[in-house]
């Protein structure tokens, strides 16, 4: 068994180890208002832009209760990452999580890097919805060109944000969170009021699409990747102004945000289209929506609002997915390698962030992106349930029923999608299957690389 080694504690803060801070943190620097605009940028980035037209796909008409449900499902899984975060605030969020349960060592750094993937992943799914989105309004020609290029640039100019500091990526997420929040709200508004009730009822038939439980939960799993964004939260506990109070509300104050925009959005979408319109367009289905009713100009205005929520969305993501990188790395659970680049060891996880990010937009199409961080999303969540649970009970004050709720949600949505992609899409549980493995036997080798004889950890 590997045993935990001595960590020392932030005696200005006892709940907070000094191994839970990077040493480029700045205490303080990002408000709730900050915190807030992070997860709704990678939400409603990542969400209801990326994946209407998929879970139209296995939801048919039922698509827009798909986001009810998933909202409430990850309103269950939400509870753990409030109480972990108020026990232990800092950068590393899941990764700090995963070692107060299990320990450091393999298990923590398997489903840390999963939690890390399914970030990265993330990034690529909206950064091509942006891609899919601008040639909406620009005819540039060939799709399959052009949507992973647009994507891969805008992955490069997010990486010129970030790199200017948390001032310059907080107020380009206010800014960017008002201009969507405000904008999705008017087509919500103007969708809801021209909708025809017909088209919430009489789509599936048309469309030729078998509607079934395990479709729907199927749907539902995807869903939970426009909310899983409120992680993102957790990887900046290490900085948010009073993190044992202000973590636990950013997270519940963007769920119910995005909440609220998803299910407006999804029924305007529901009430302006017919399923087969939907699925048509479906990695564009909000600018199709538009057309209708508002002709050019509702394409227009929709574009610009998928631009900038996808550009706020990558960000948001790209800034807390180097963050969990790096602590990752100052934990000893990942090698790190500077490759001849100057600057700070977050320096380097944003470089390493953005270029895979860039890897996958190039390499693979939106529905086995969403695929693959559905998968891996999911397997690390059930994991942090099960390590509260099983390794947490005397450390942290929490209802176990709810847990154990959060657990199952989480266990019979991933069933369900692992059998319907078995039927329609094997290649993505092939590629999750690859991945997974990869990344078991690259943590246990490495953790075998700094294991002592006599069993303890140089972490």
């Amino acid at each position: 068994m590997l045993r935990k080694d001595t960590i020392d504690v932030d005696h200005h803060d006892p709940a907070r180890r000094v191994g839970d801070q990077a040493p480029e943190d700045v205490p303080g620097s990002l408000s709730l208002s900050g915190a807030v605009a992070l997860g709704t940028g990678v939400m409603i980035g990542a969400g209801i832009f990326a994946l209407t037209g998929q879970t139209a796909r296995l939801a048919g008409d039922l698509f827009p209760i798909a986001f009810i449900v998933a909202g409430v499902v990850v309103g269950f899984s939400a509870y753990s990452y409030v109480k972990l975060s108020d026990a232990f605030p800092s950068s590393g969020g899941v990764a700090v999580f995963l070692r107060e349960q299990y320990g450091p060592g393999t298990i923590t750094g398997v489903f840390a890097i999963l939690m890390y993937a399914s970030m990265v992943i993330s990034q690529s799914l909206v950064a091509r919805t942006f891609g899919s989105y601008v040639l909406q309004i620009v005819d540039l020609g060939d799709d399959s060109f052009w949507v992973p290029t647009l994507g891969v640039s805008l992955l490069a100019a997010t990486f010129t944000v970030i790199v200017a500091g948390n001032r310059a990526v907080q107020a380009t997420q206010r800014a960017m969170a008002s201009v969507k929040i405000l904008g999705l709200g008017l087509f919500a508004i103007a969708g809801l009021w021209l909708a025809d009730t017909a088209n919430f009822t009489n789509g599936t038939a048309a469309a030729n699409v078998a509607v079934s439980p395990e479709g729907f939960l199927a749907a539902v799993a995807l869903a939970i990747l426009a909310y899983k964004g409120f992680t993102t939260i957790t990887n900046s506990g290490g900085e948010i102004v009073d993190p044992h109070r202000n973590t636990g509300r950013a997270i519940m104050i963007s769920l119910a945000i995005c909440g609220a925009v998803y299910l407006a959005i999804a029924a305007a979408v529901a009430g302006n289209l017919t399923l087969s319109e939907i699925i048509a367009a479906e990695d564009s289905s909000l600018a199709e929506a538009a057309r209708p009713a508002f002709g050019s100009s509702g394409v227009w205005f929709t574009v610009v609002l998928a631009v900038i929520a996808t550009a706020s969305g990558v960000m948001a993501s790209v800034f807390a997915a180097s963050r969990m990188l790096g602590m990752l790395t100052h934990m000893k659970q990942v090698p790190h390698r500077h490759l001849g680049m100057p600057g700070t060891v977050r320096l380097h996880t944003t470089v390493y962030t953005v270029v895979l990010a860039m890897t996958l937009t190039a390499t693979f199409d939106l529905s086995r992106i969403a695929a693959l961080g559905a998968i891996y999303y999911l397997l690390m969540d059930i994991a942090i349930h099960w390590g509260l649970i099983r390794h947490l009970r005397g450390r942290v004050a929490f209802r176990p029923t709810i847990v154990v709720a959060a657990i199952i949600f989480d266990v019979v949505v991933l069933g369900a999608f692992v059998w319907v992609k078995a039927s329609t899409d094997a290649l993505s549980l092939y590629s999750a299957a690859g991945g997974l493995v990869l990344i078991v036997l690259g943590e246990r080798l490495f953790m075998r690389s700094h294991t002592r004889p006599d069993g303890t950890m140089d972490m």
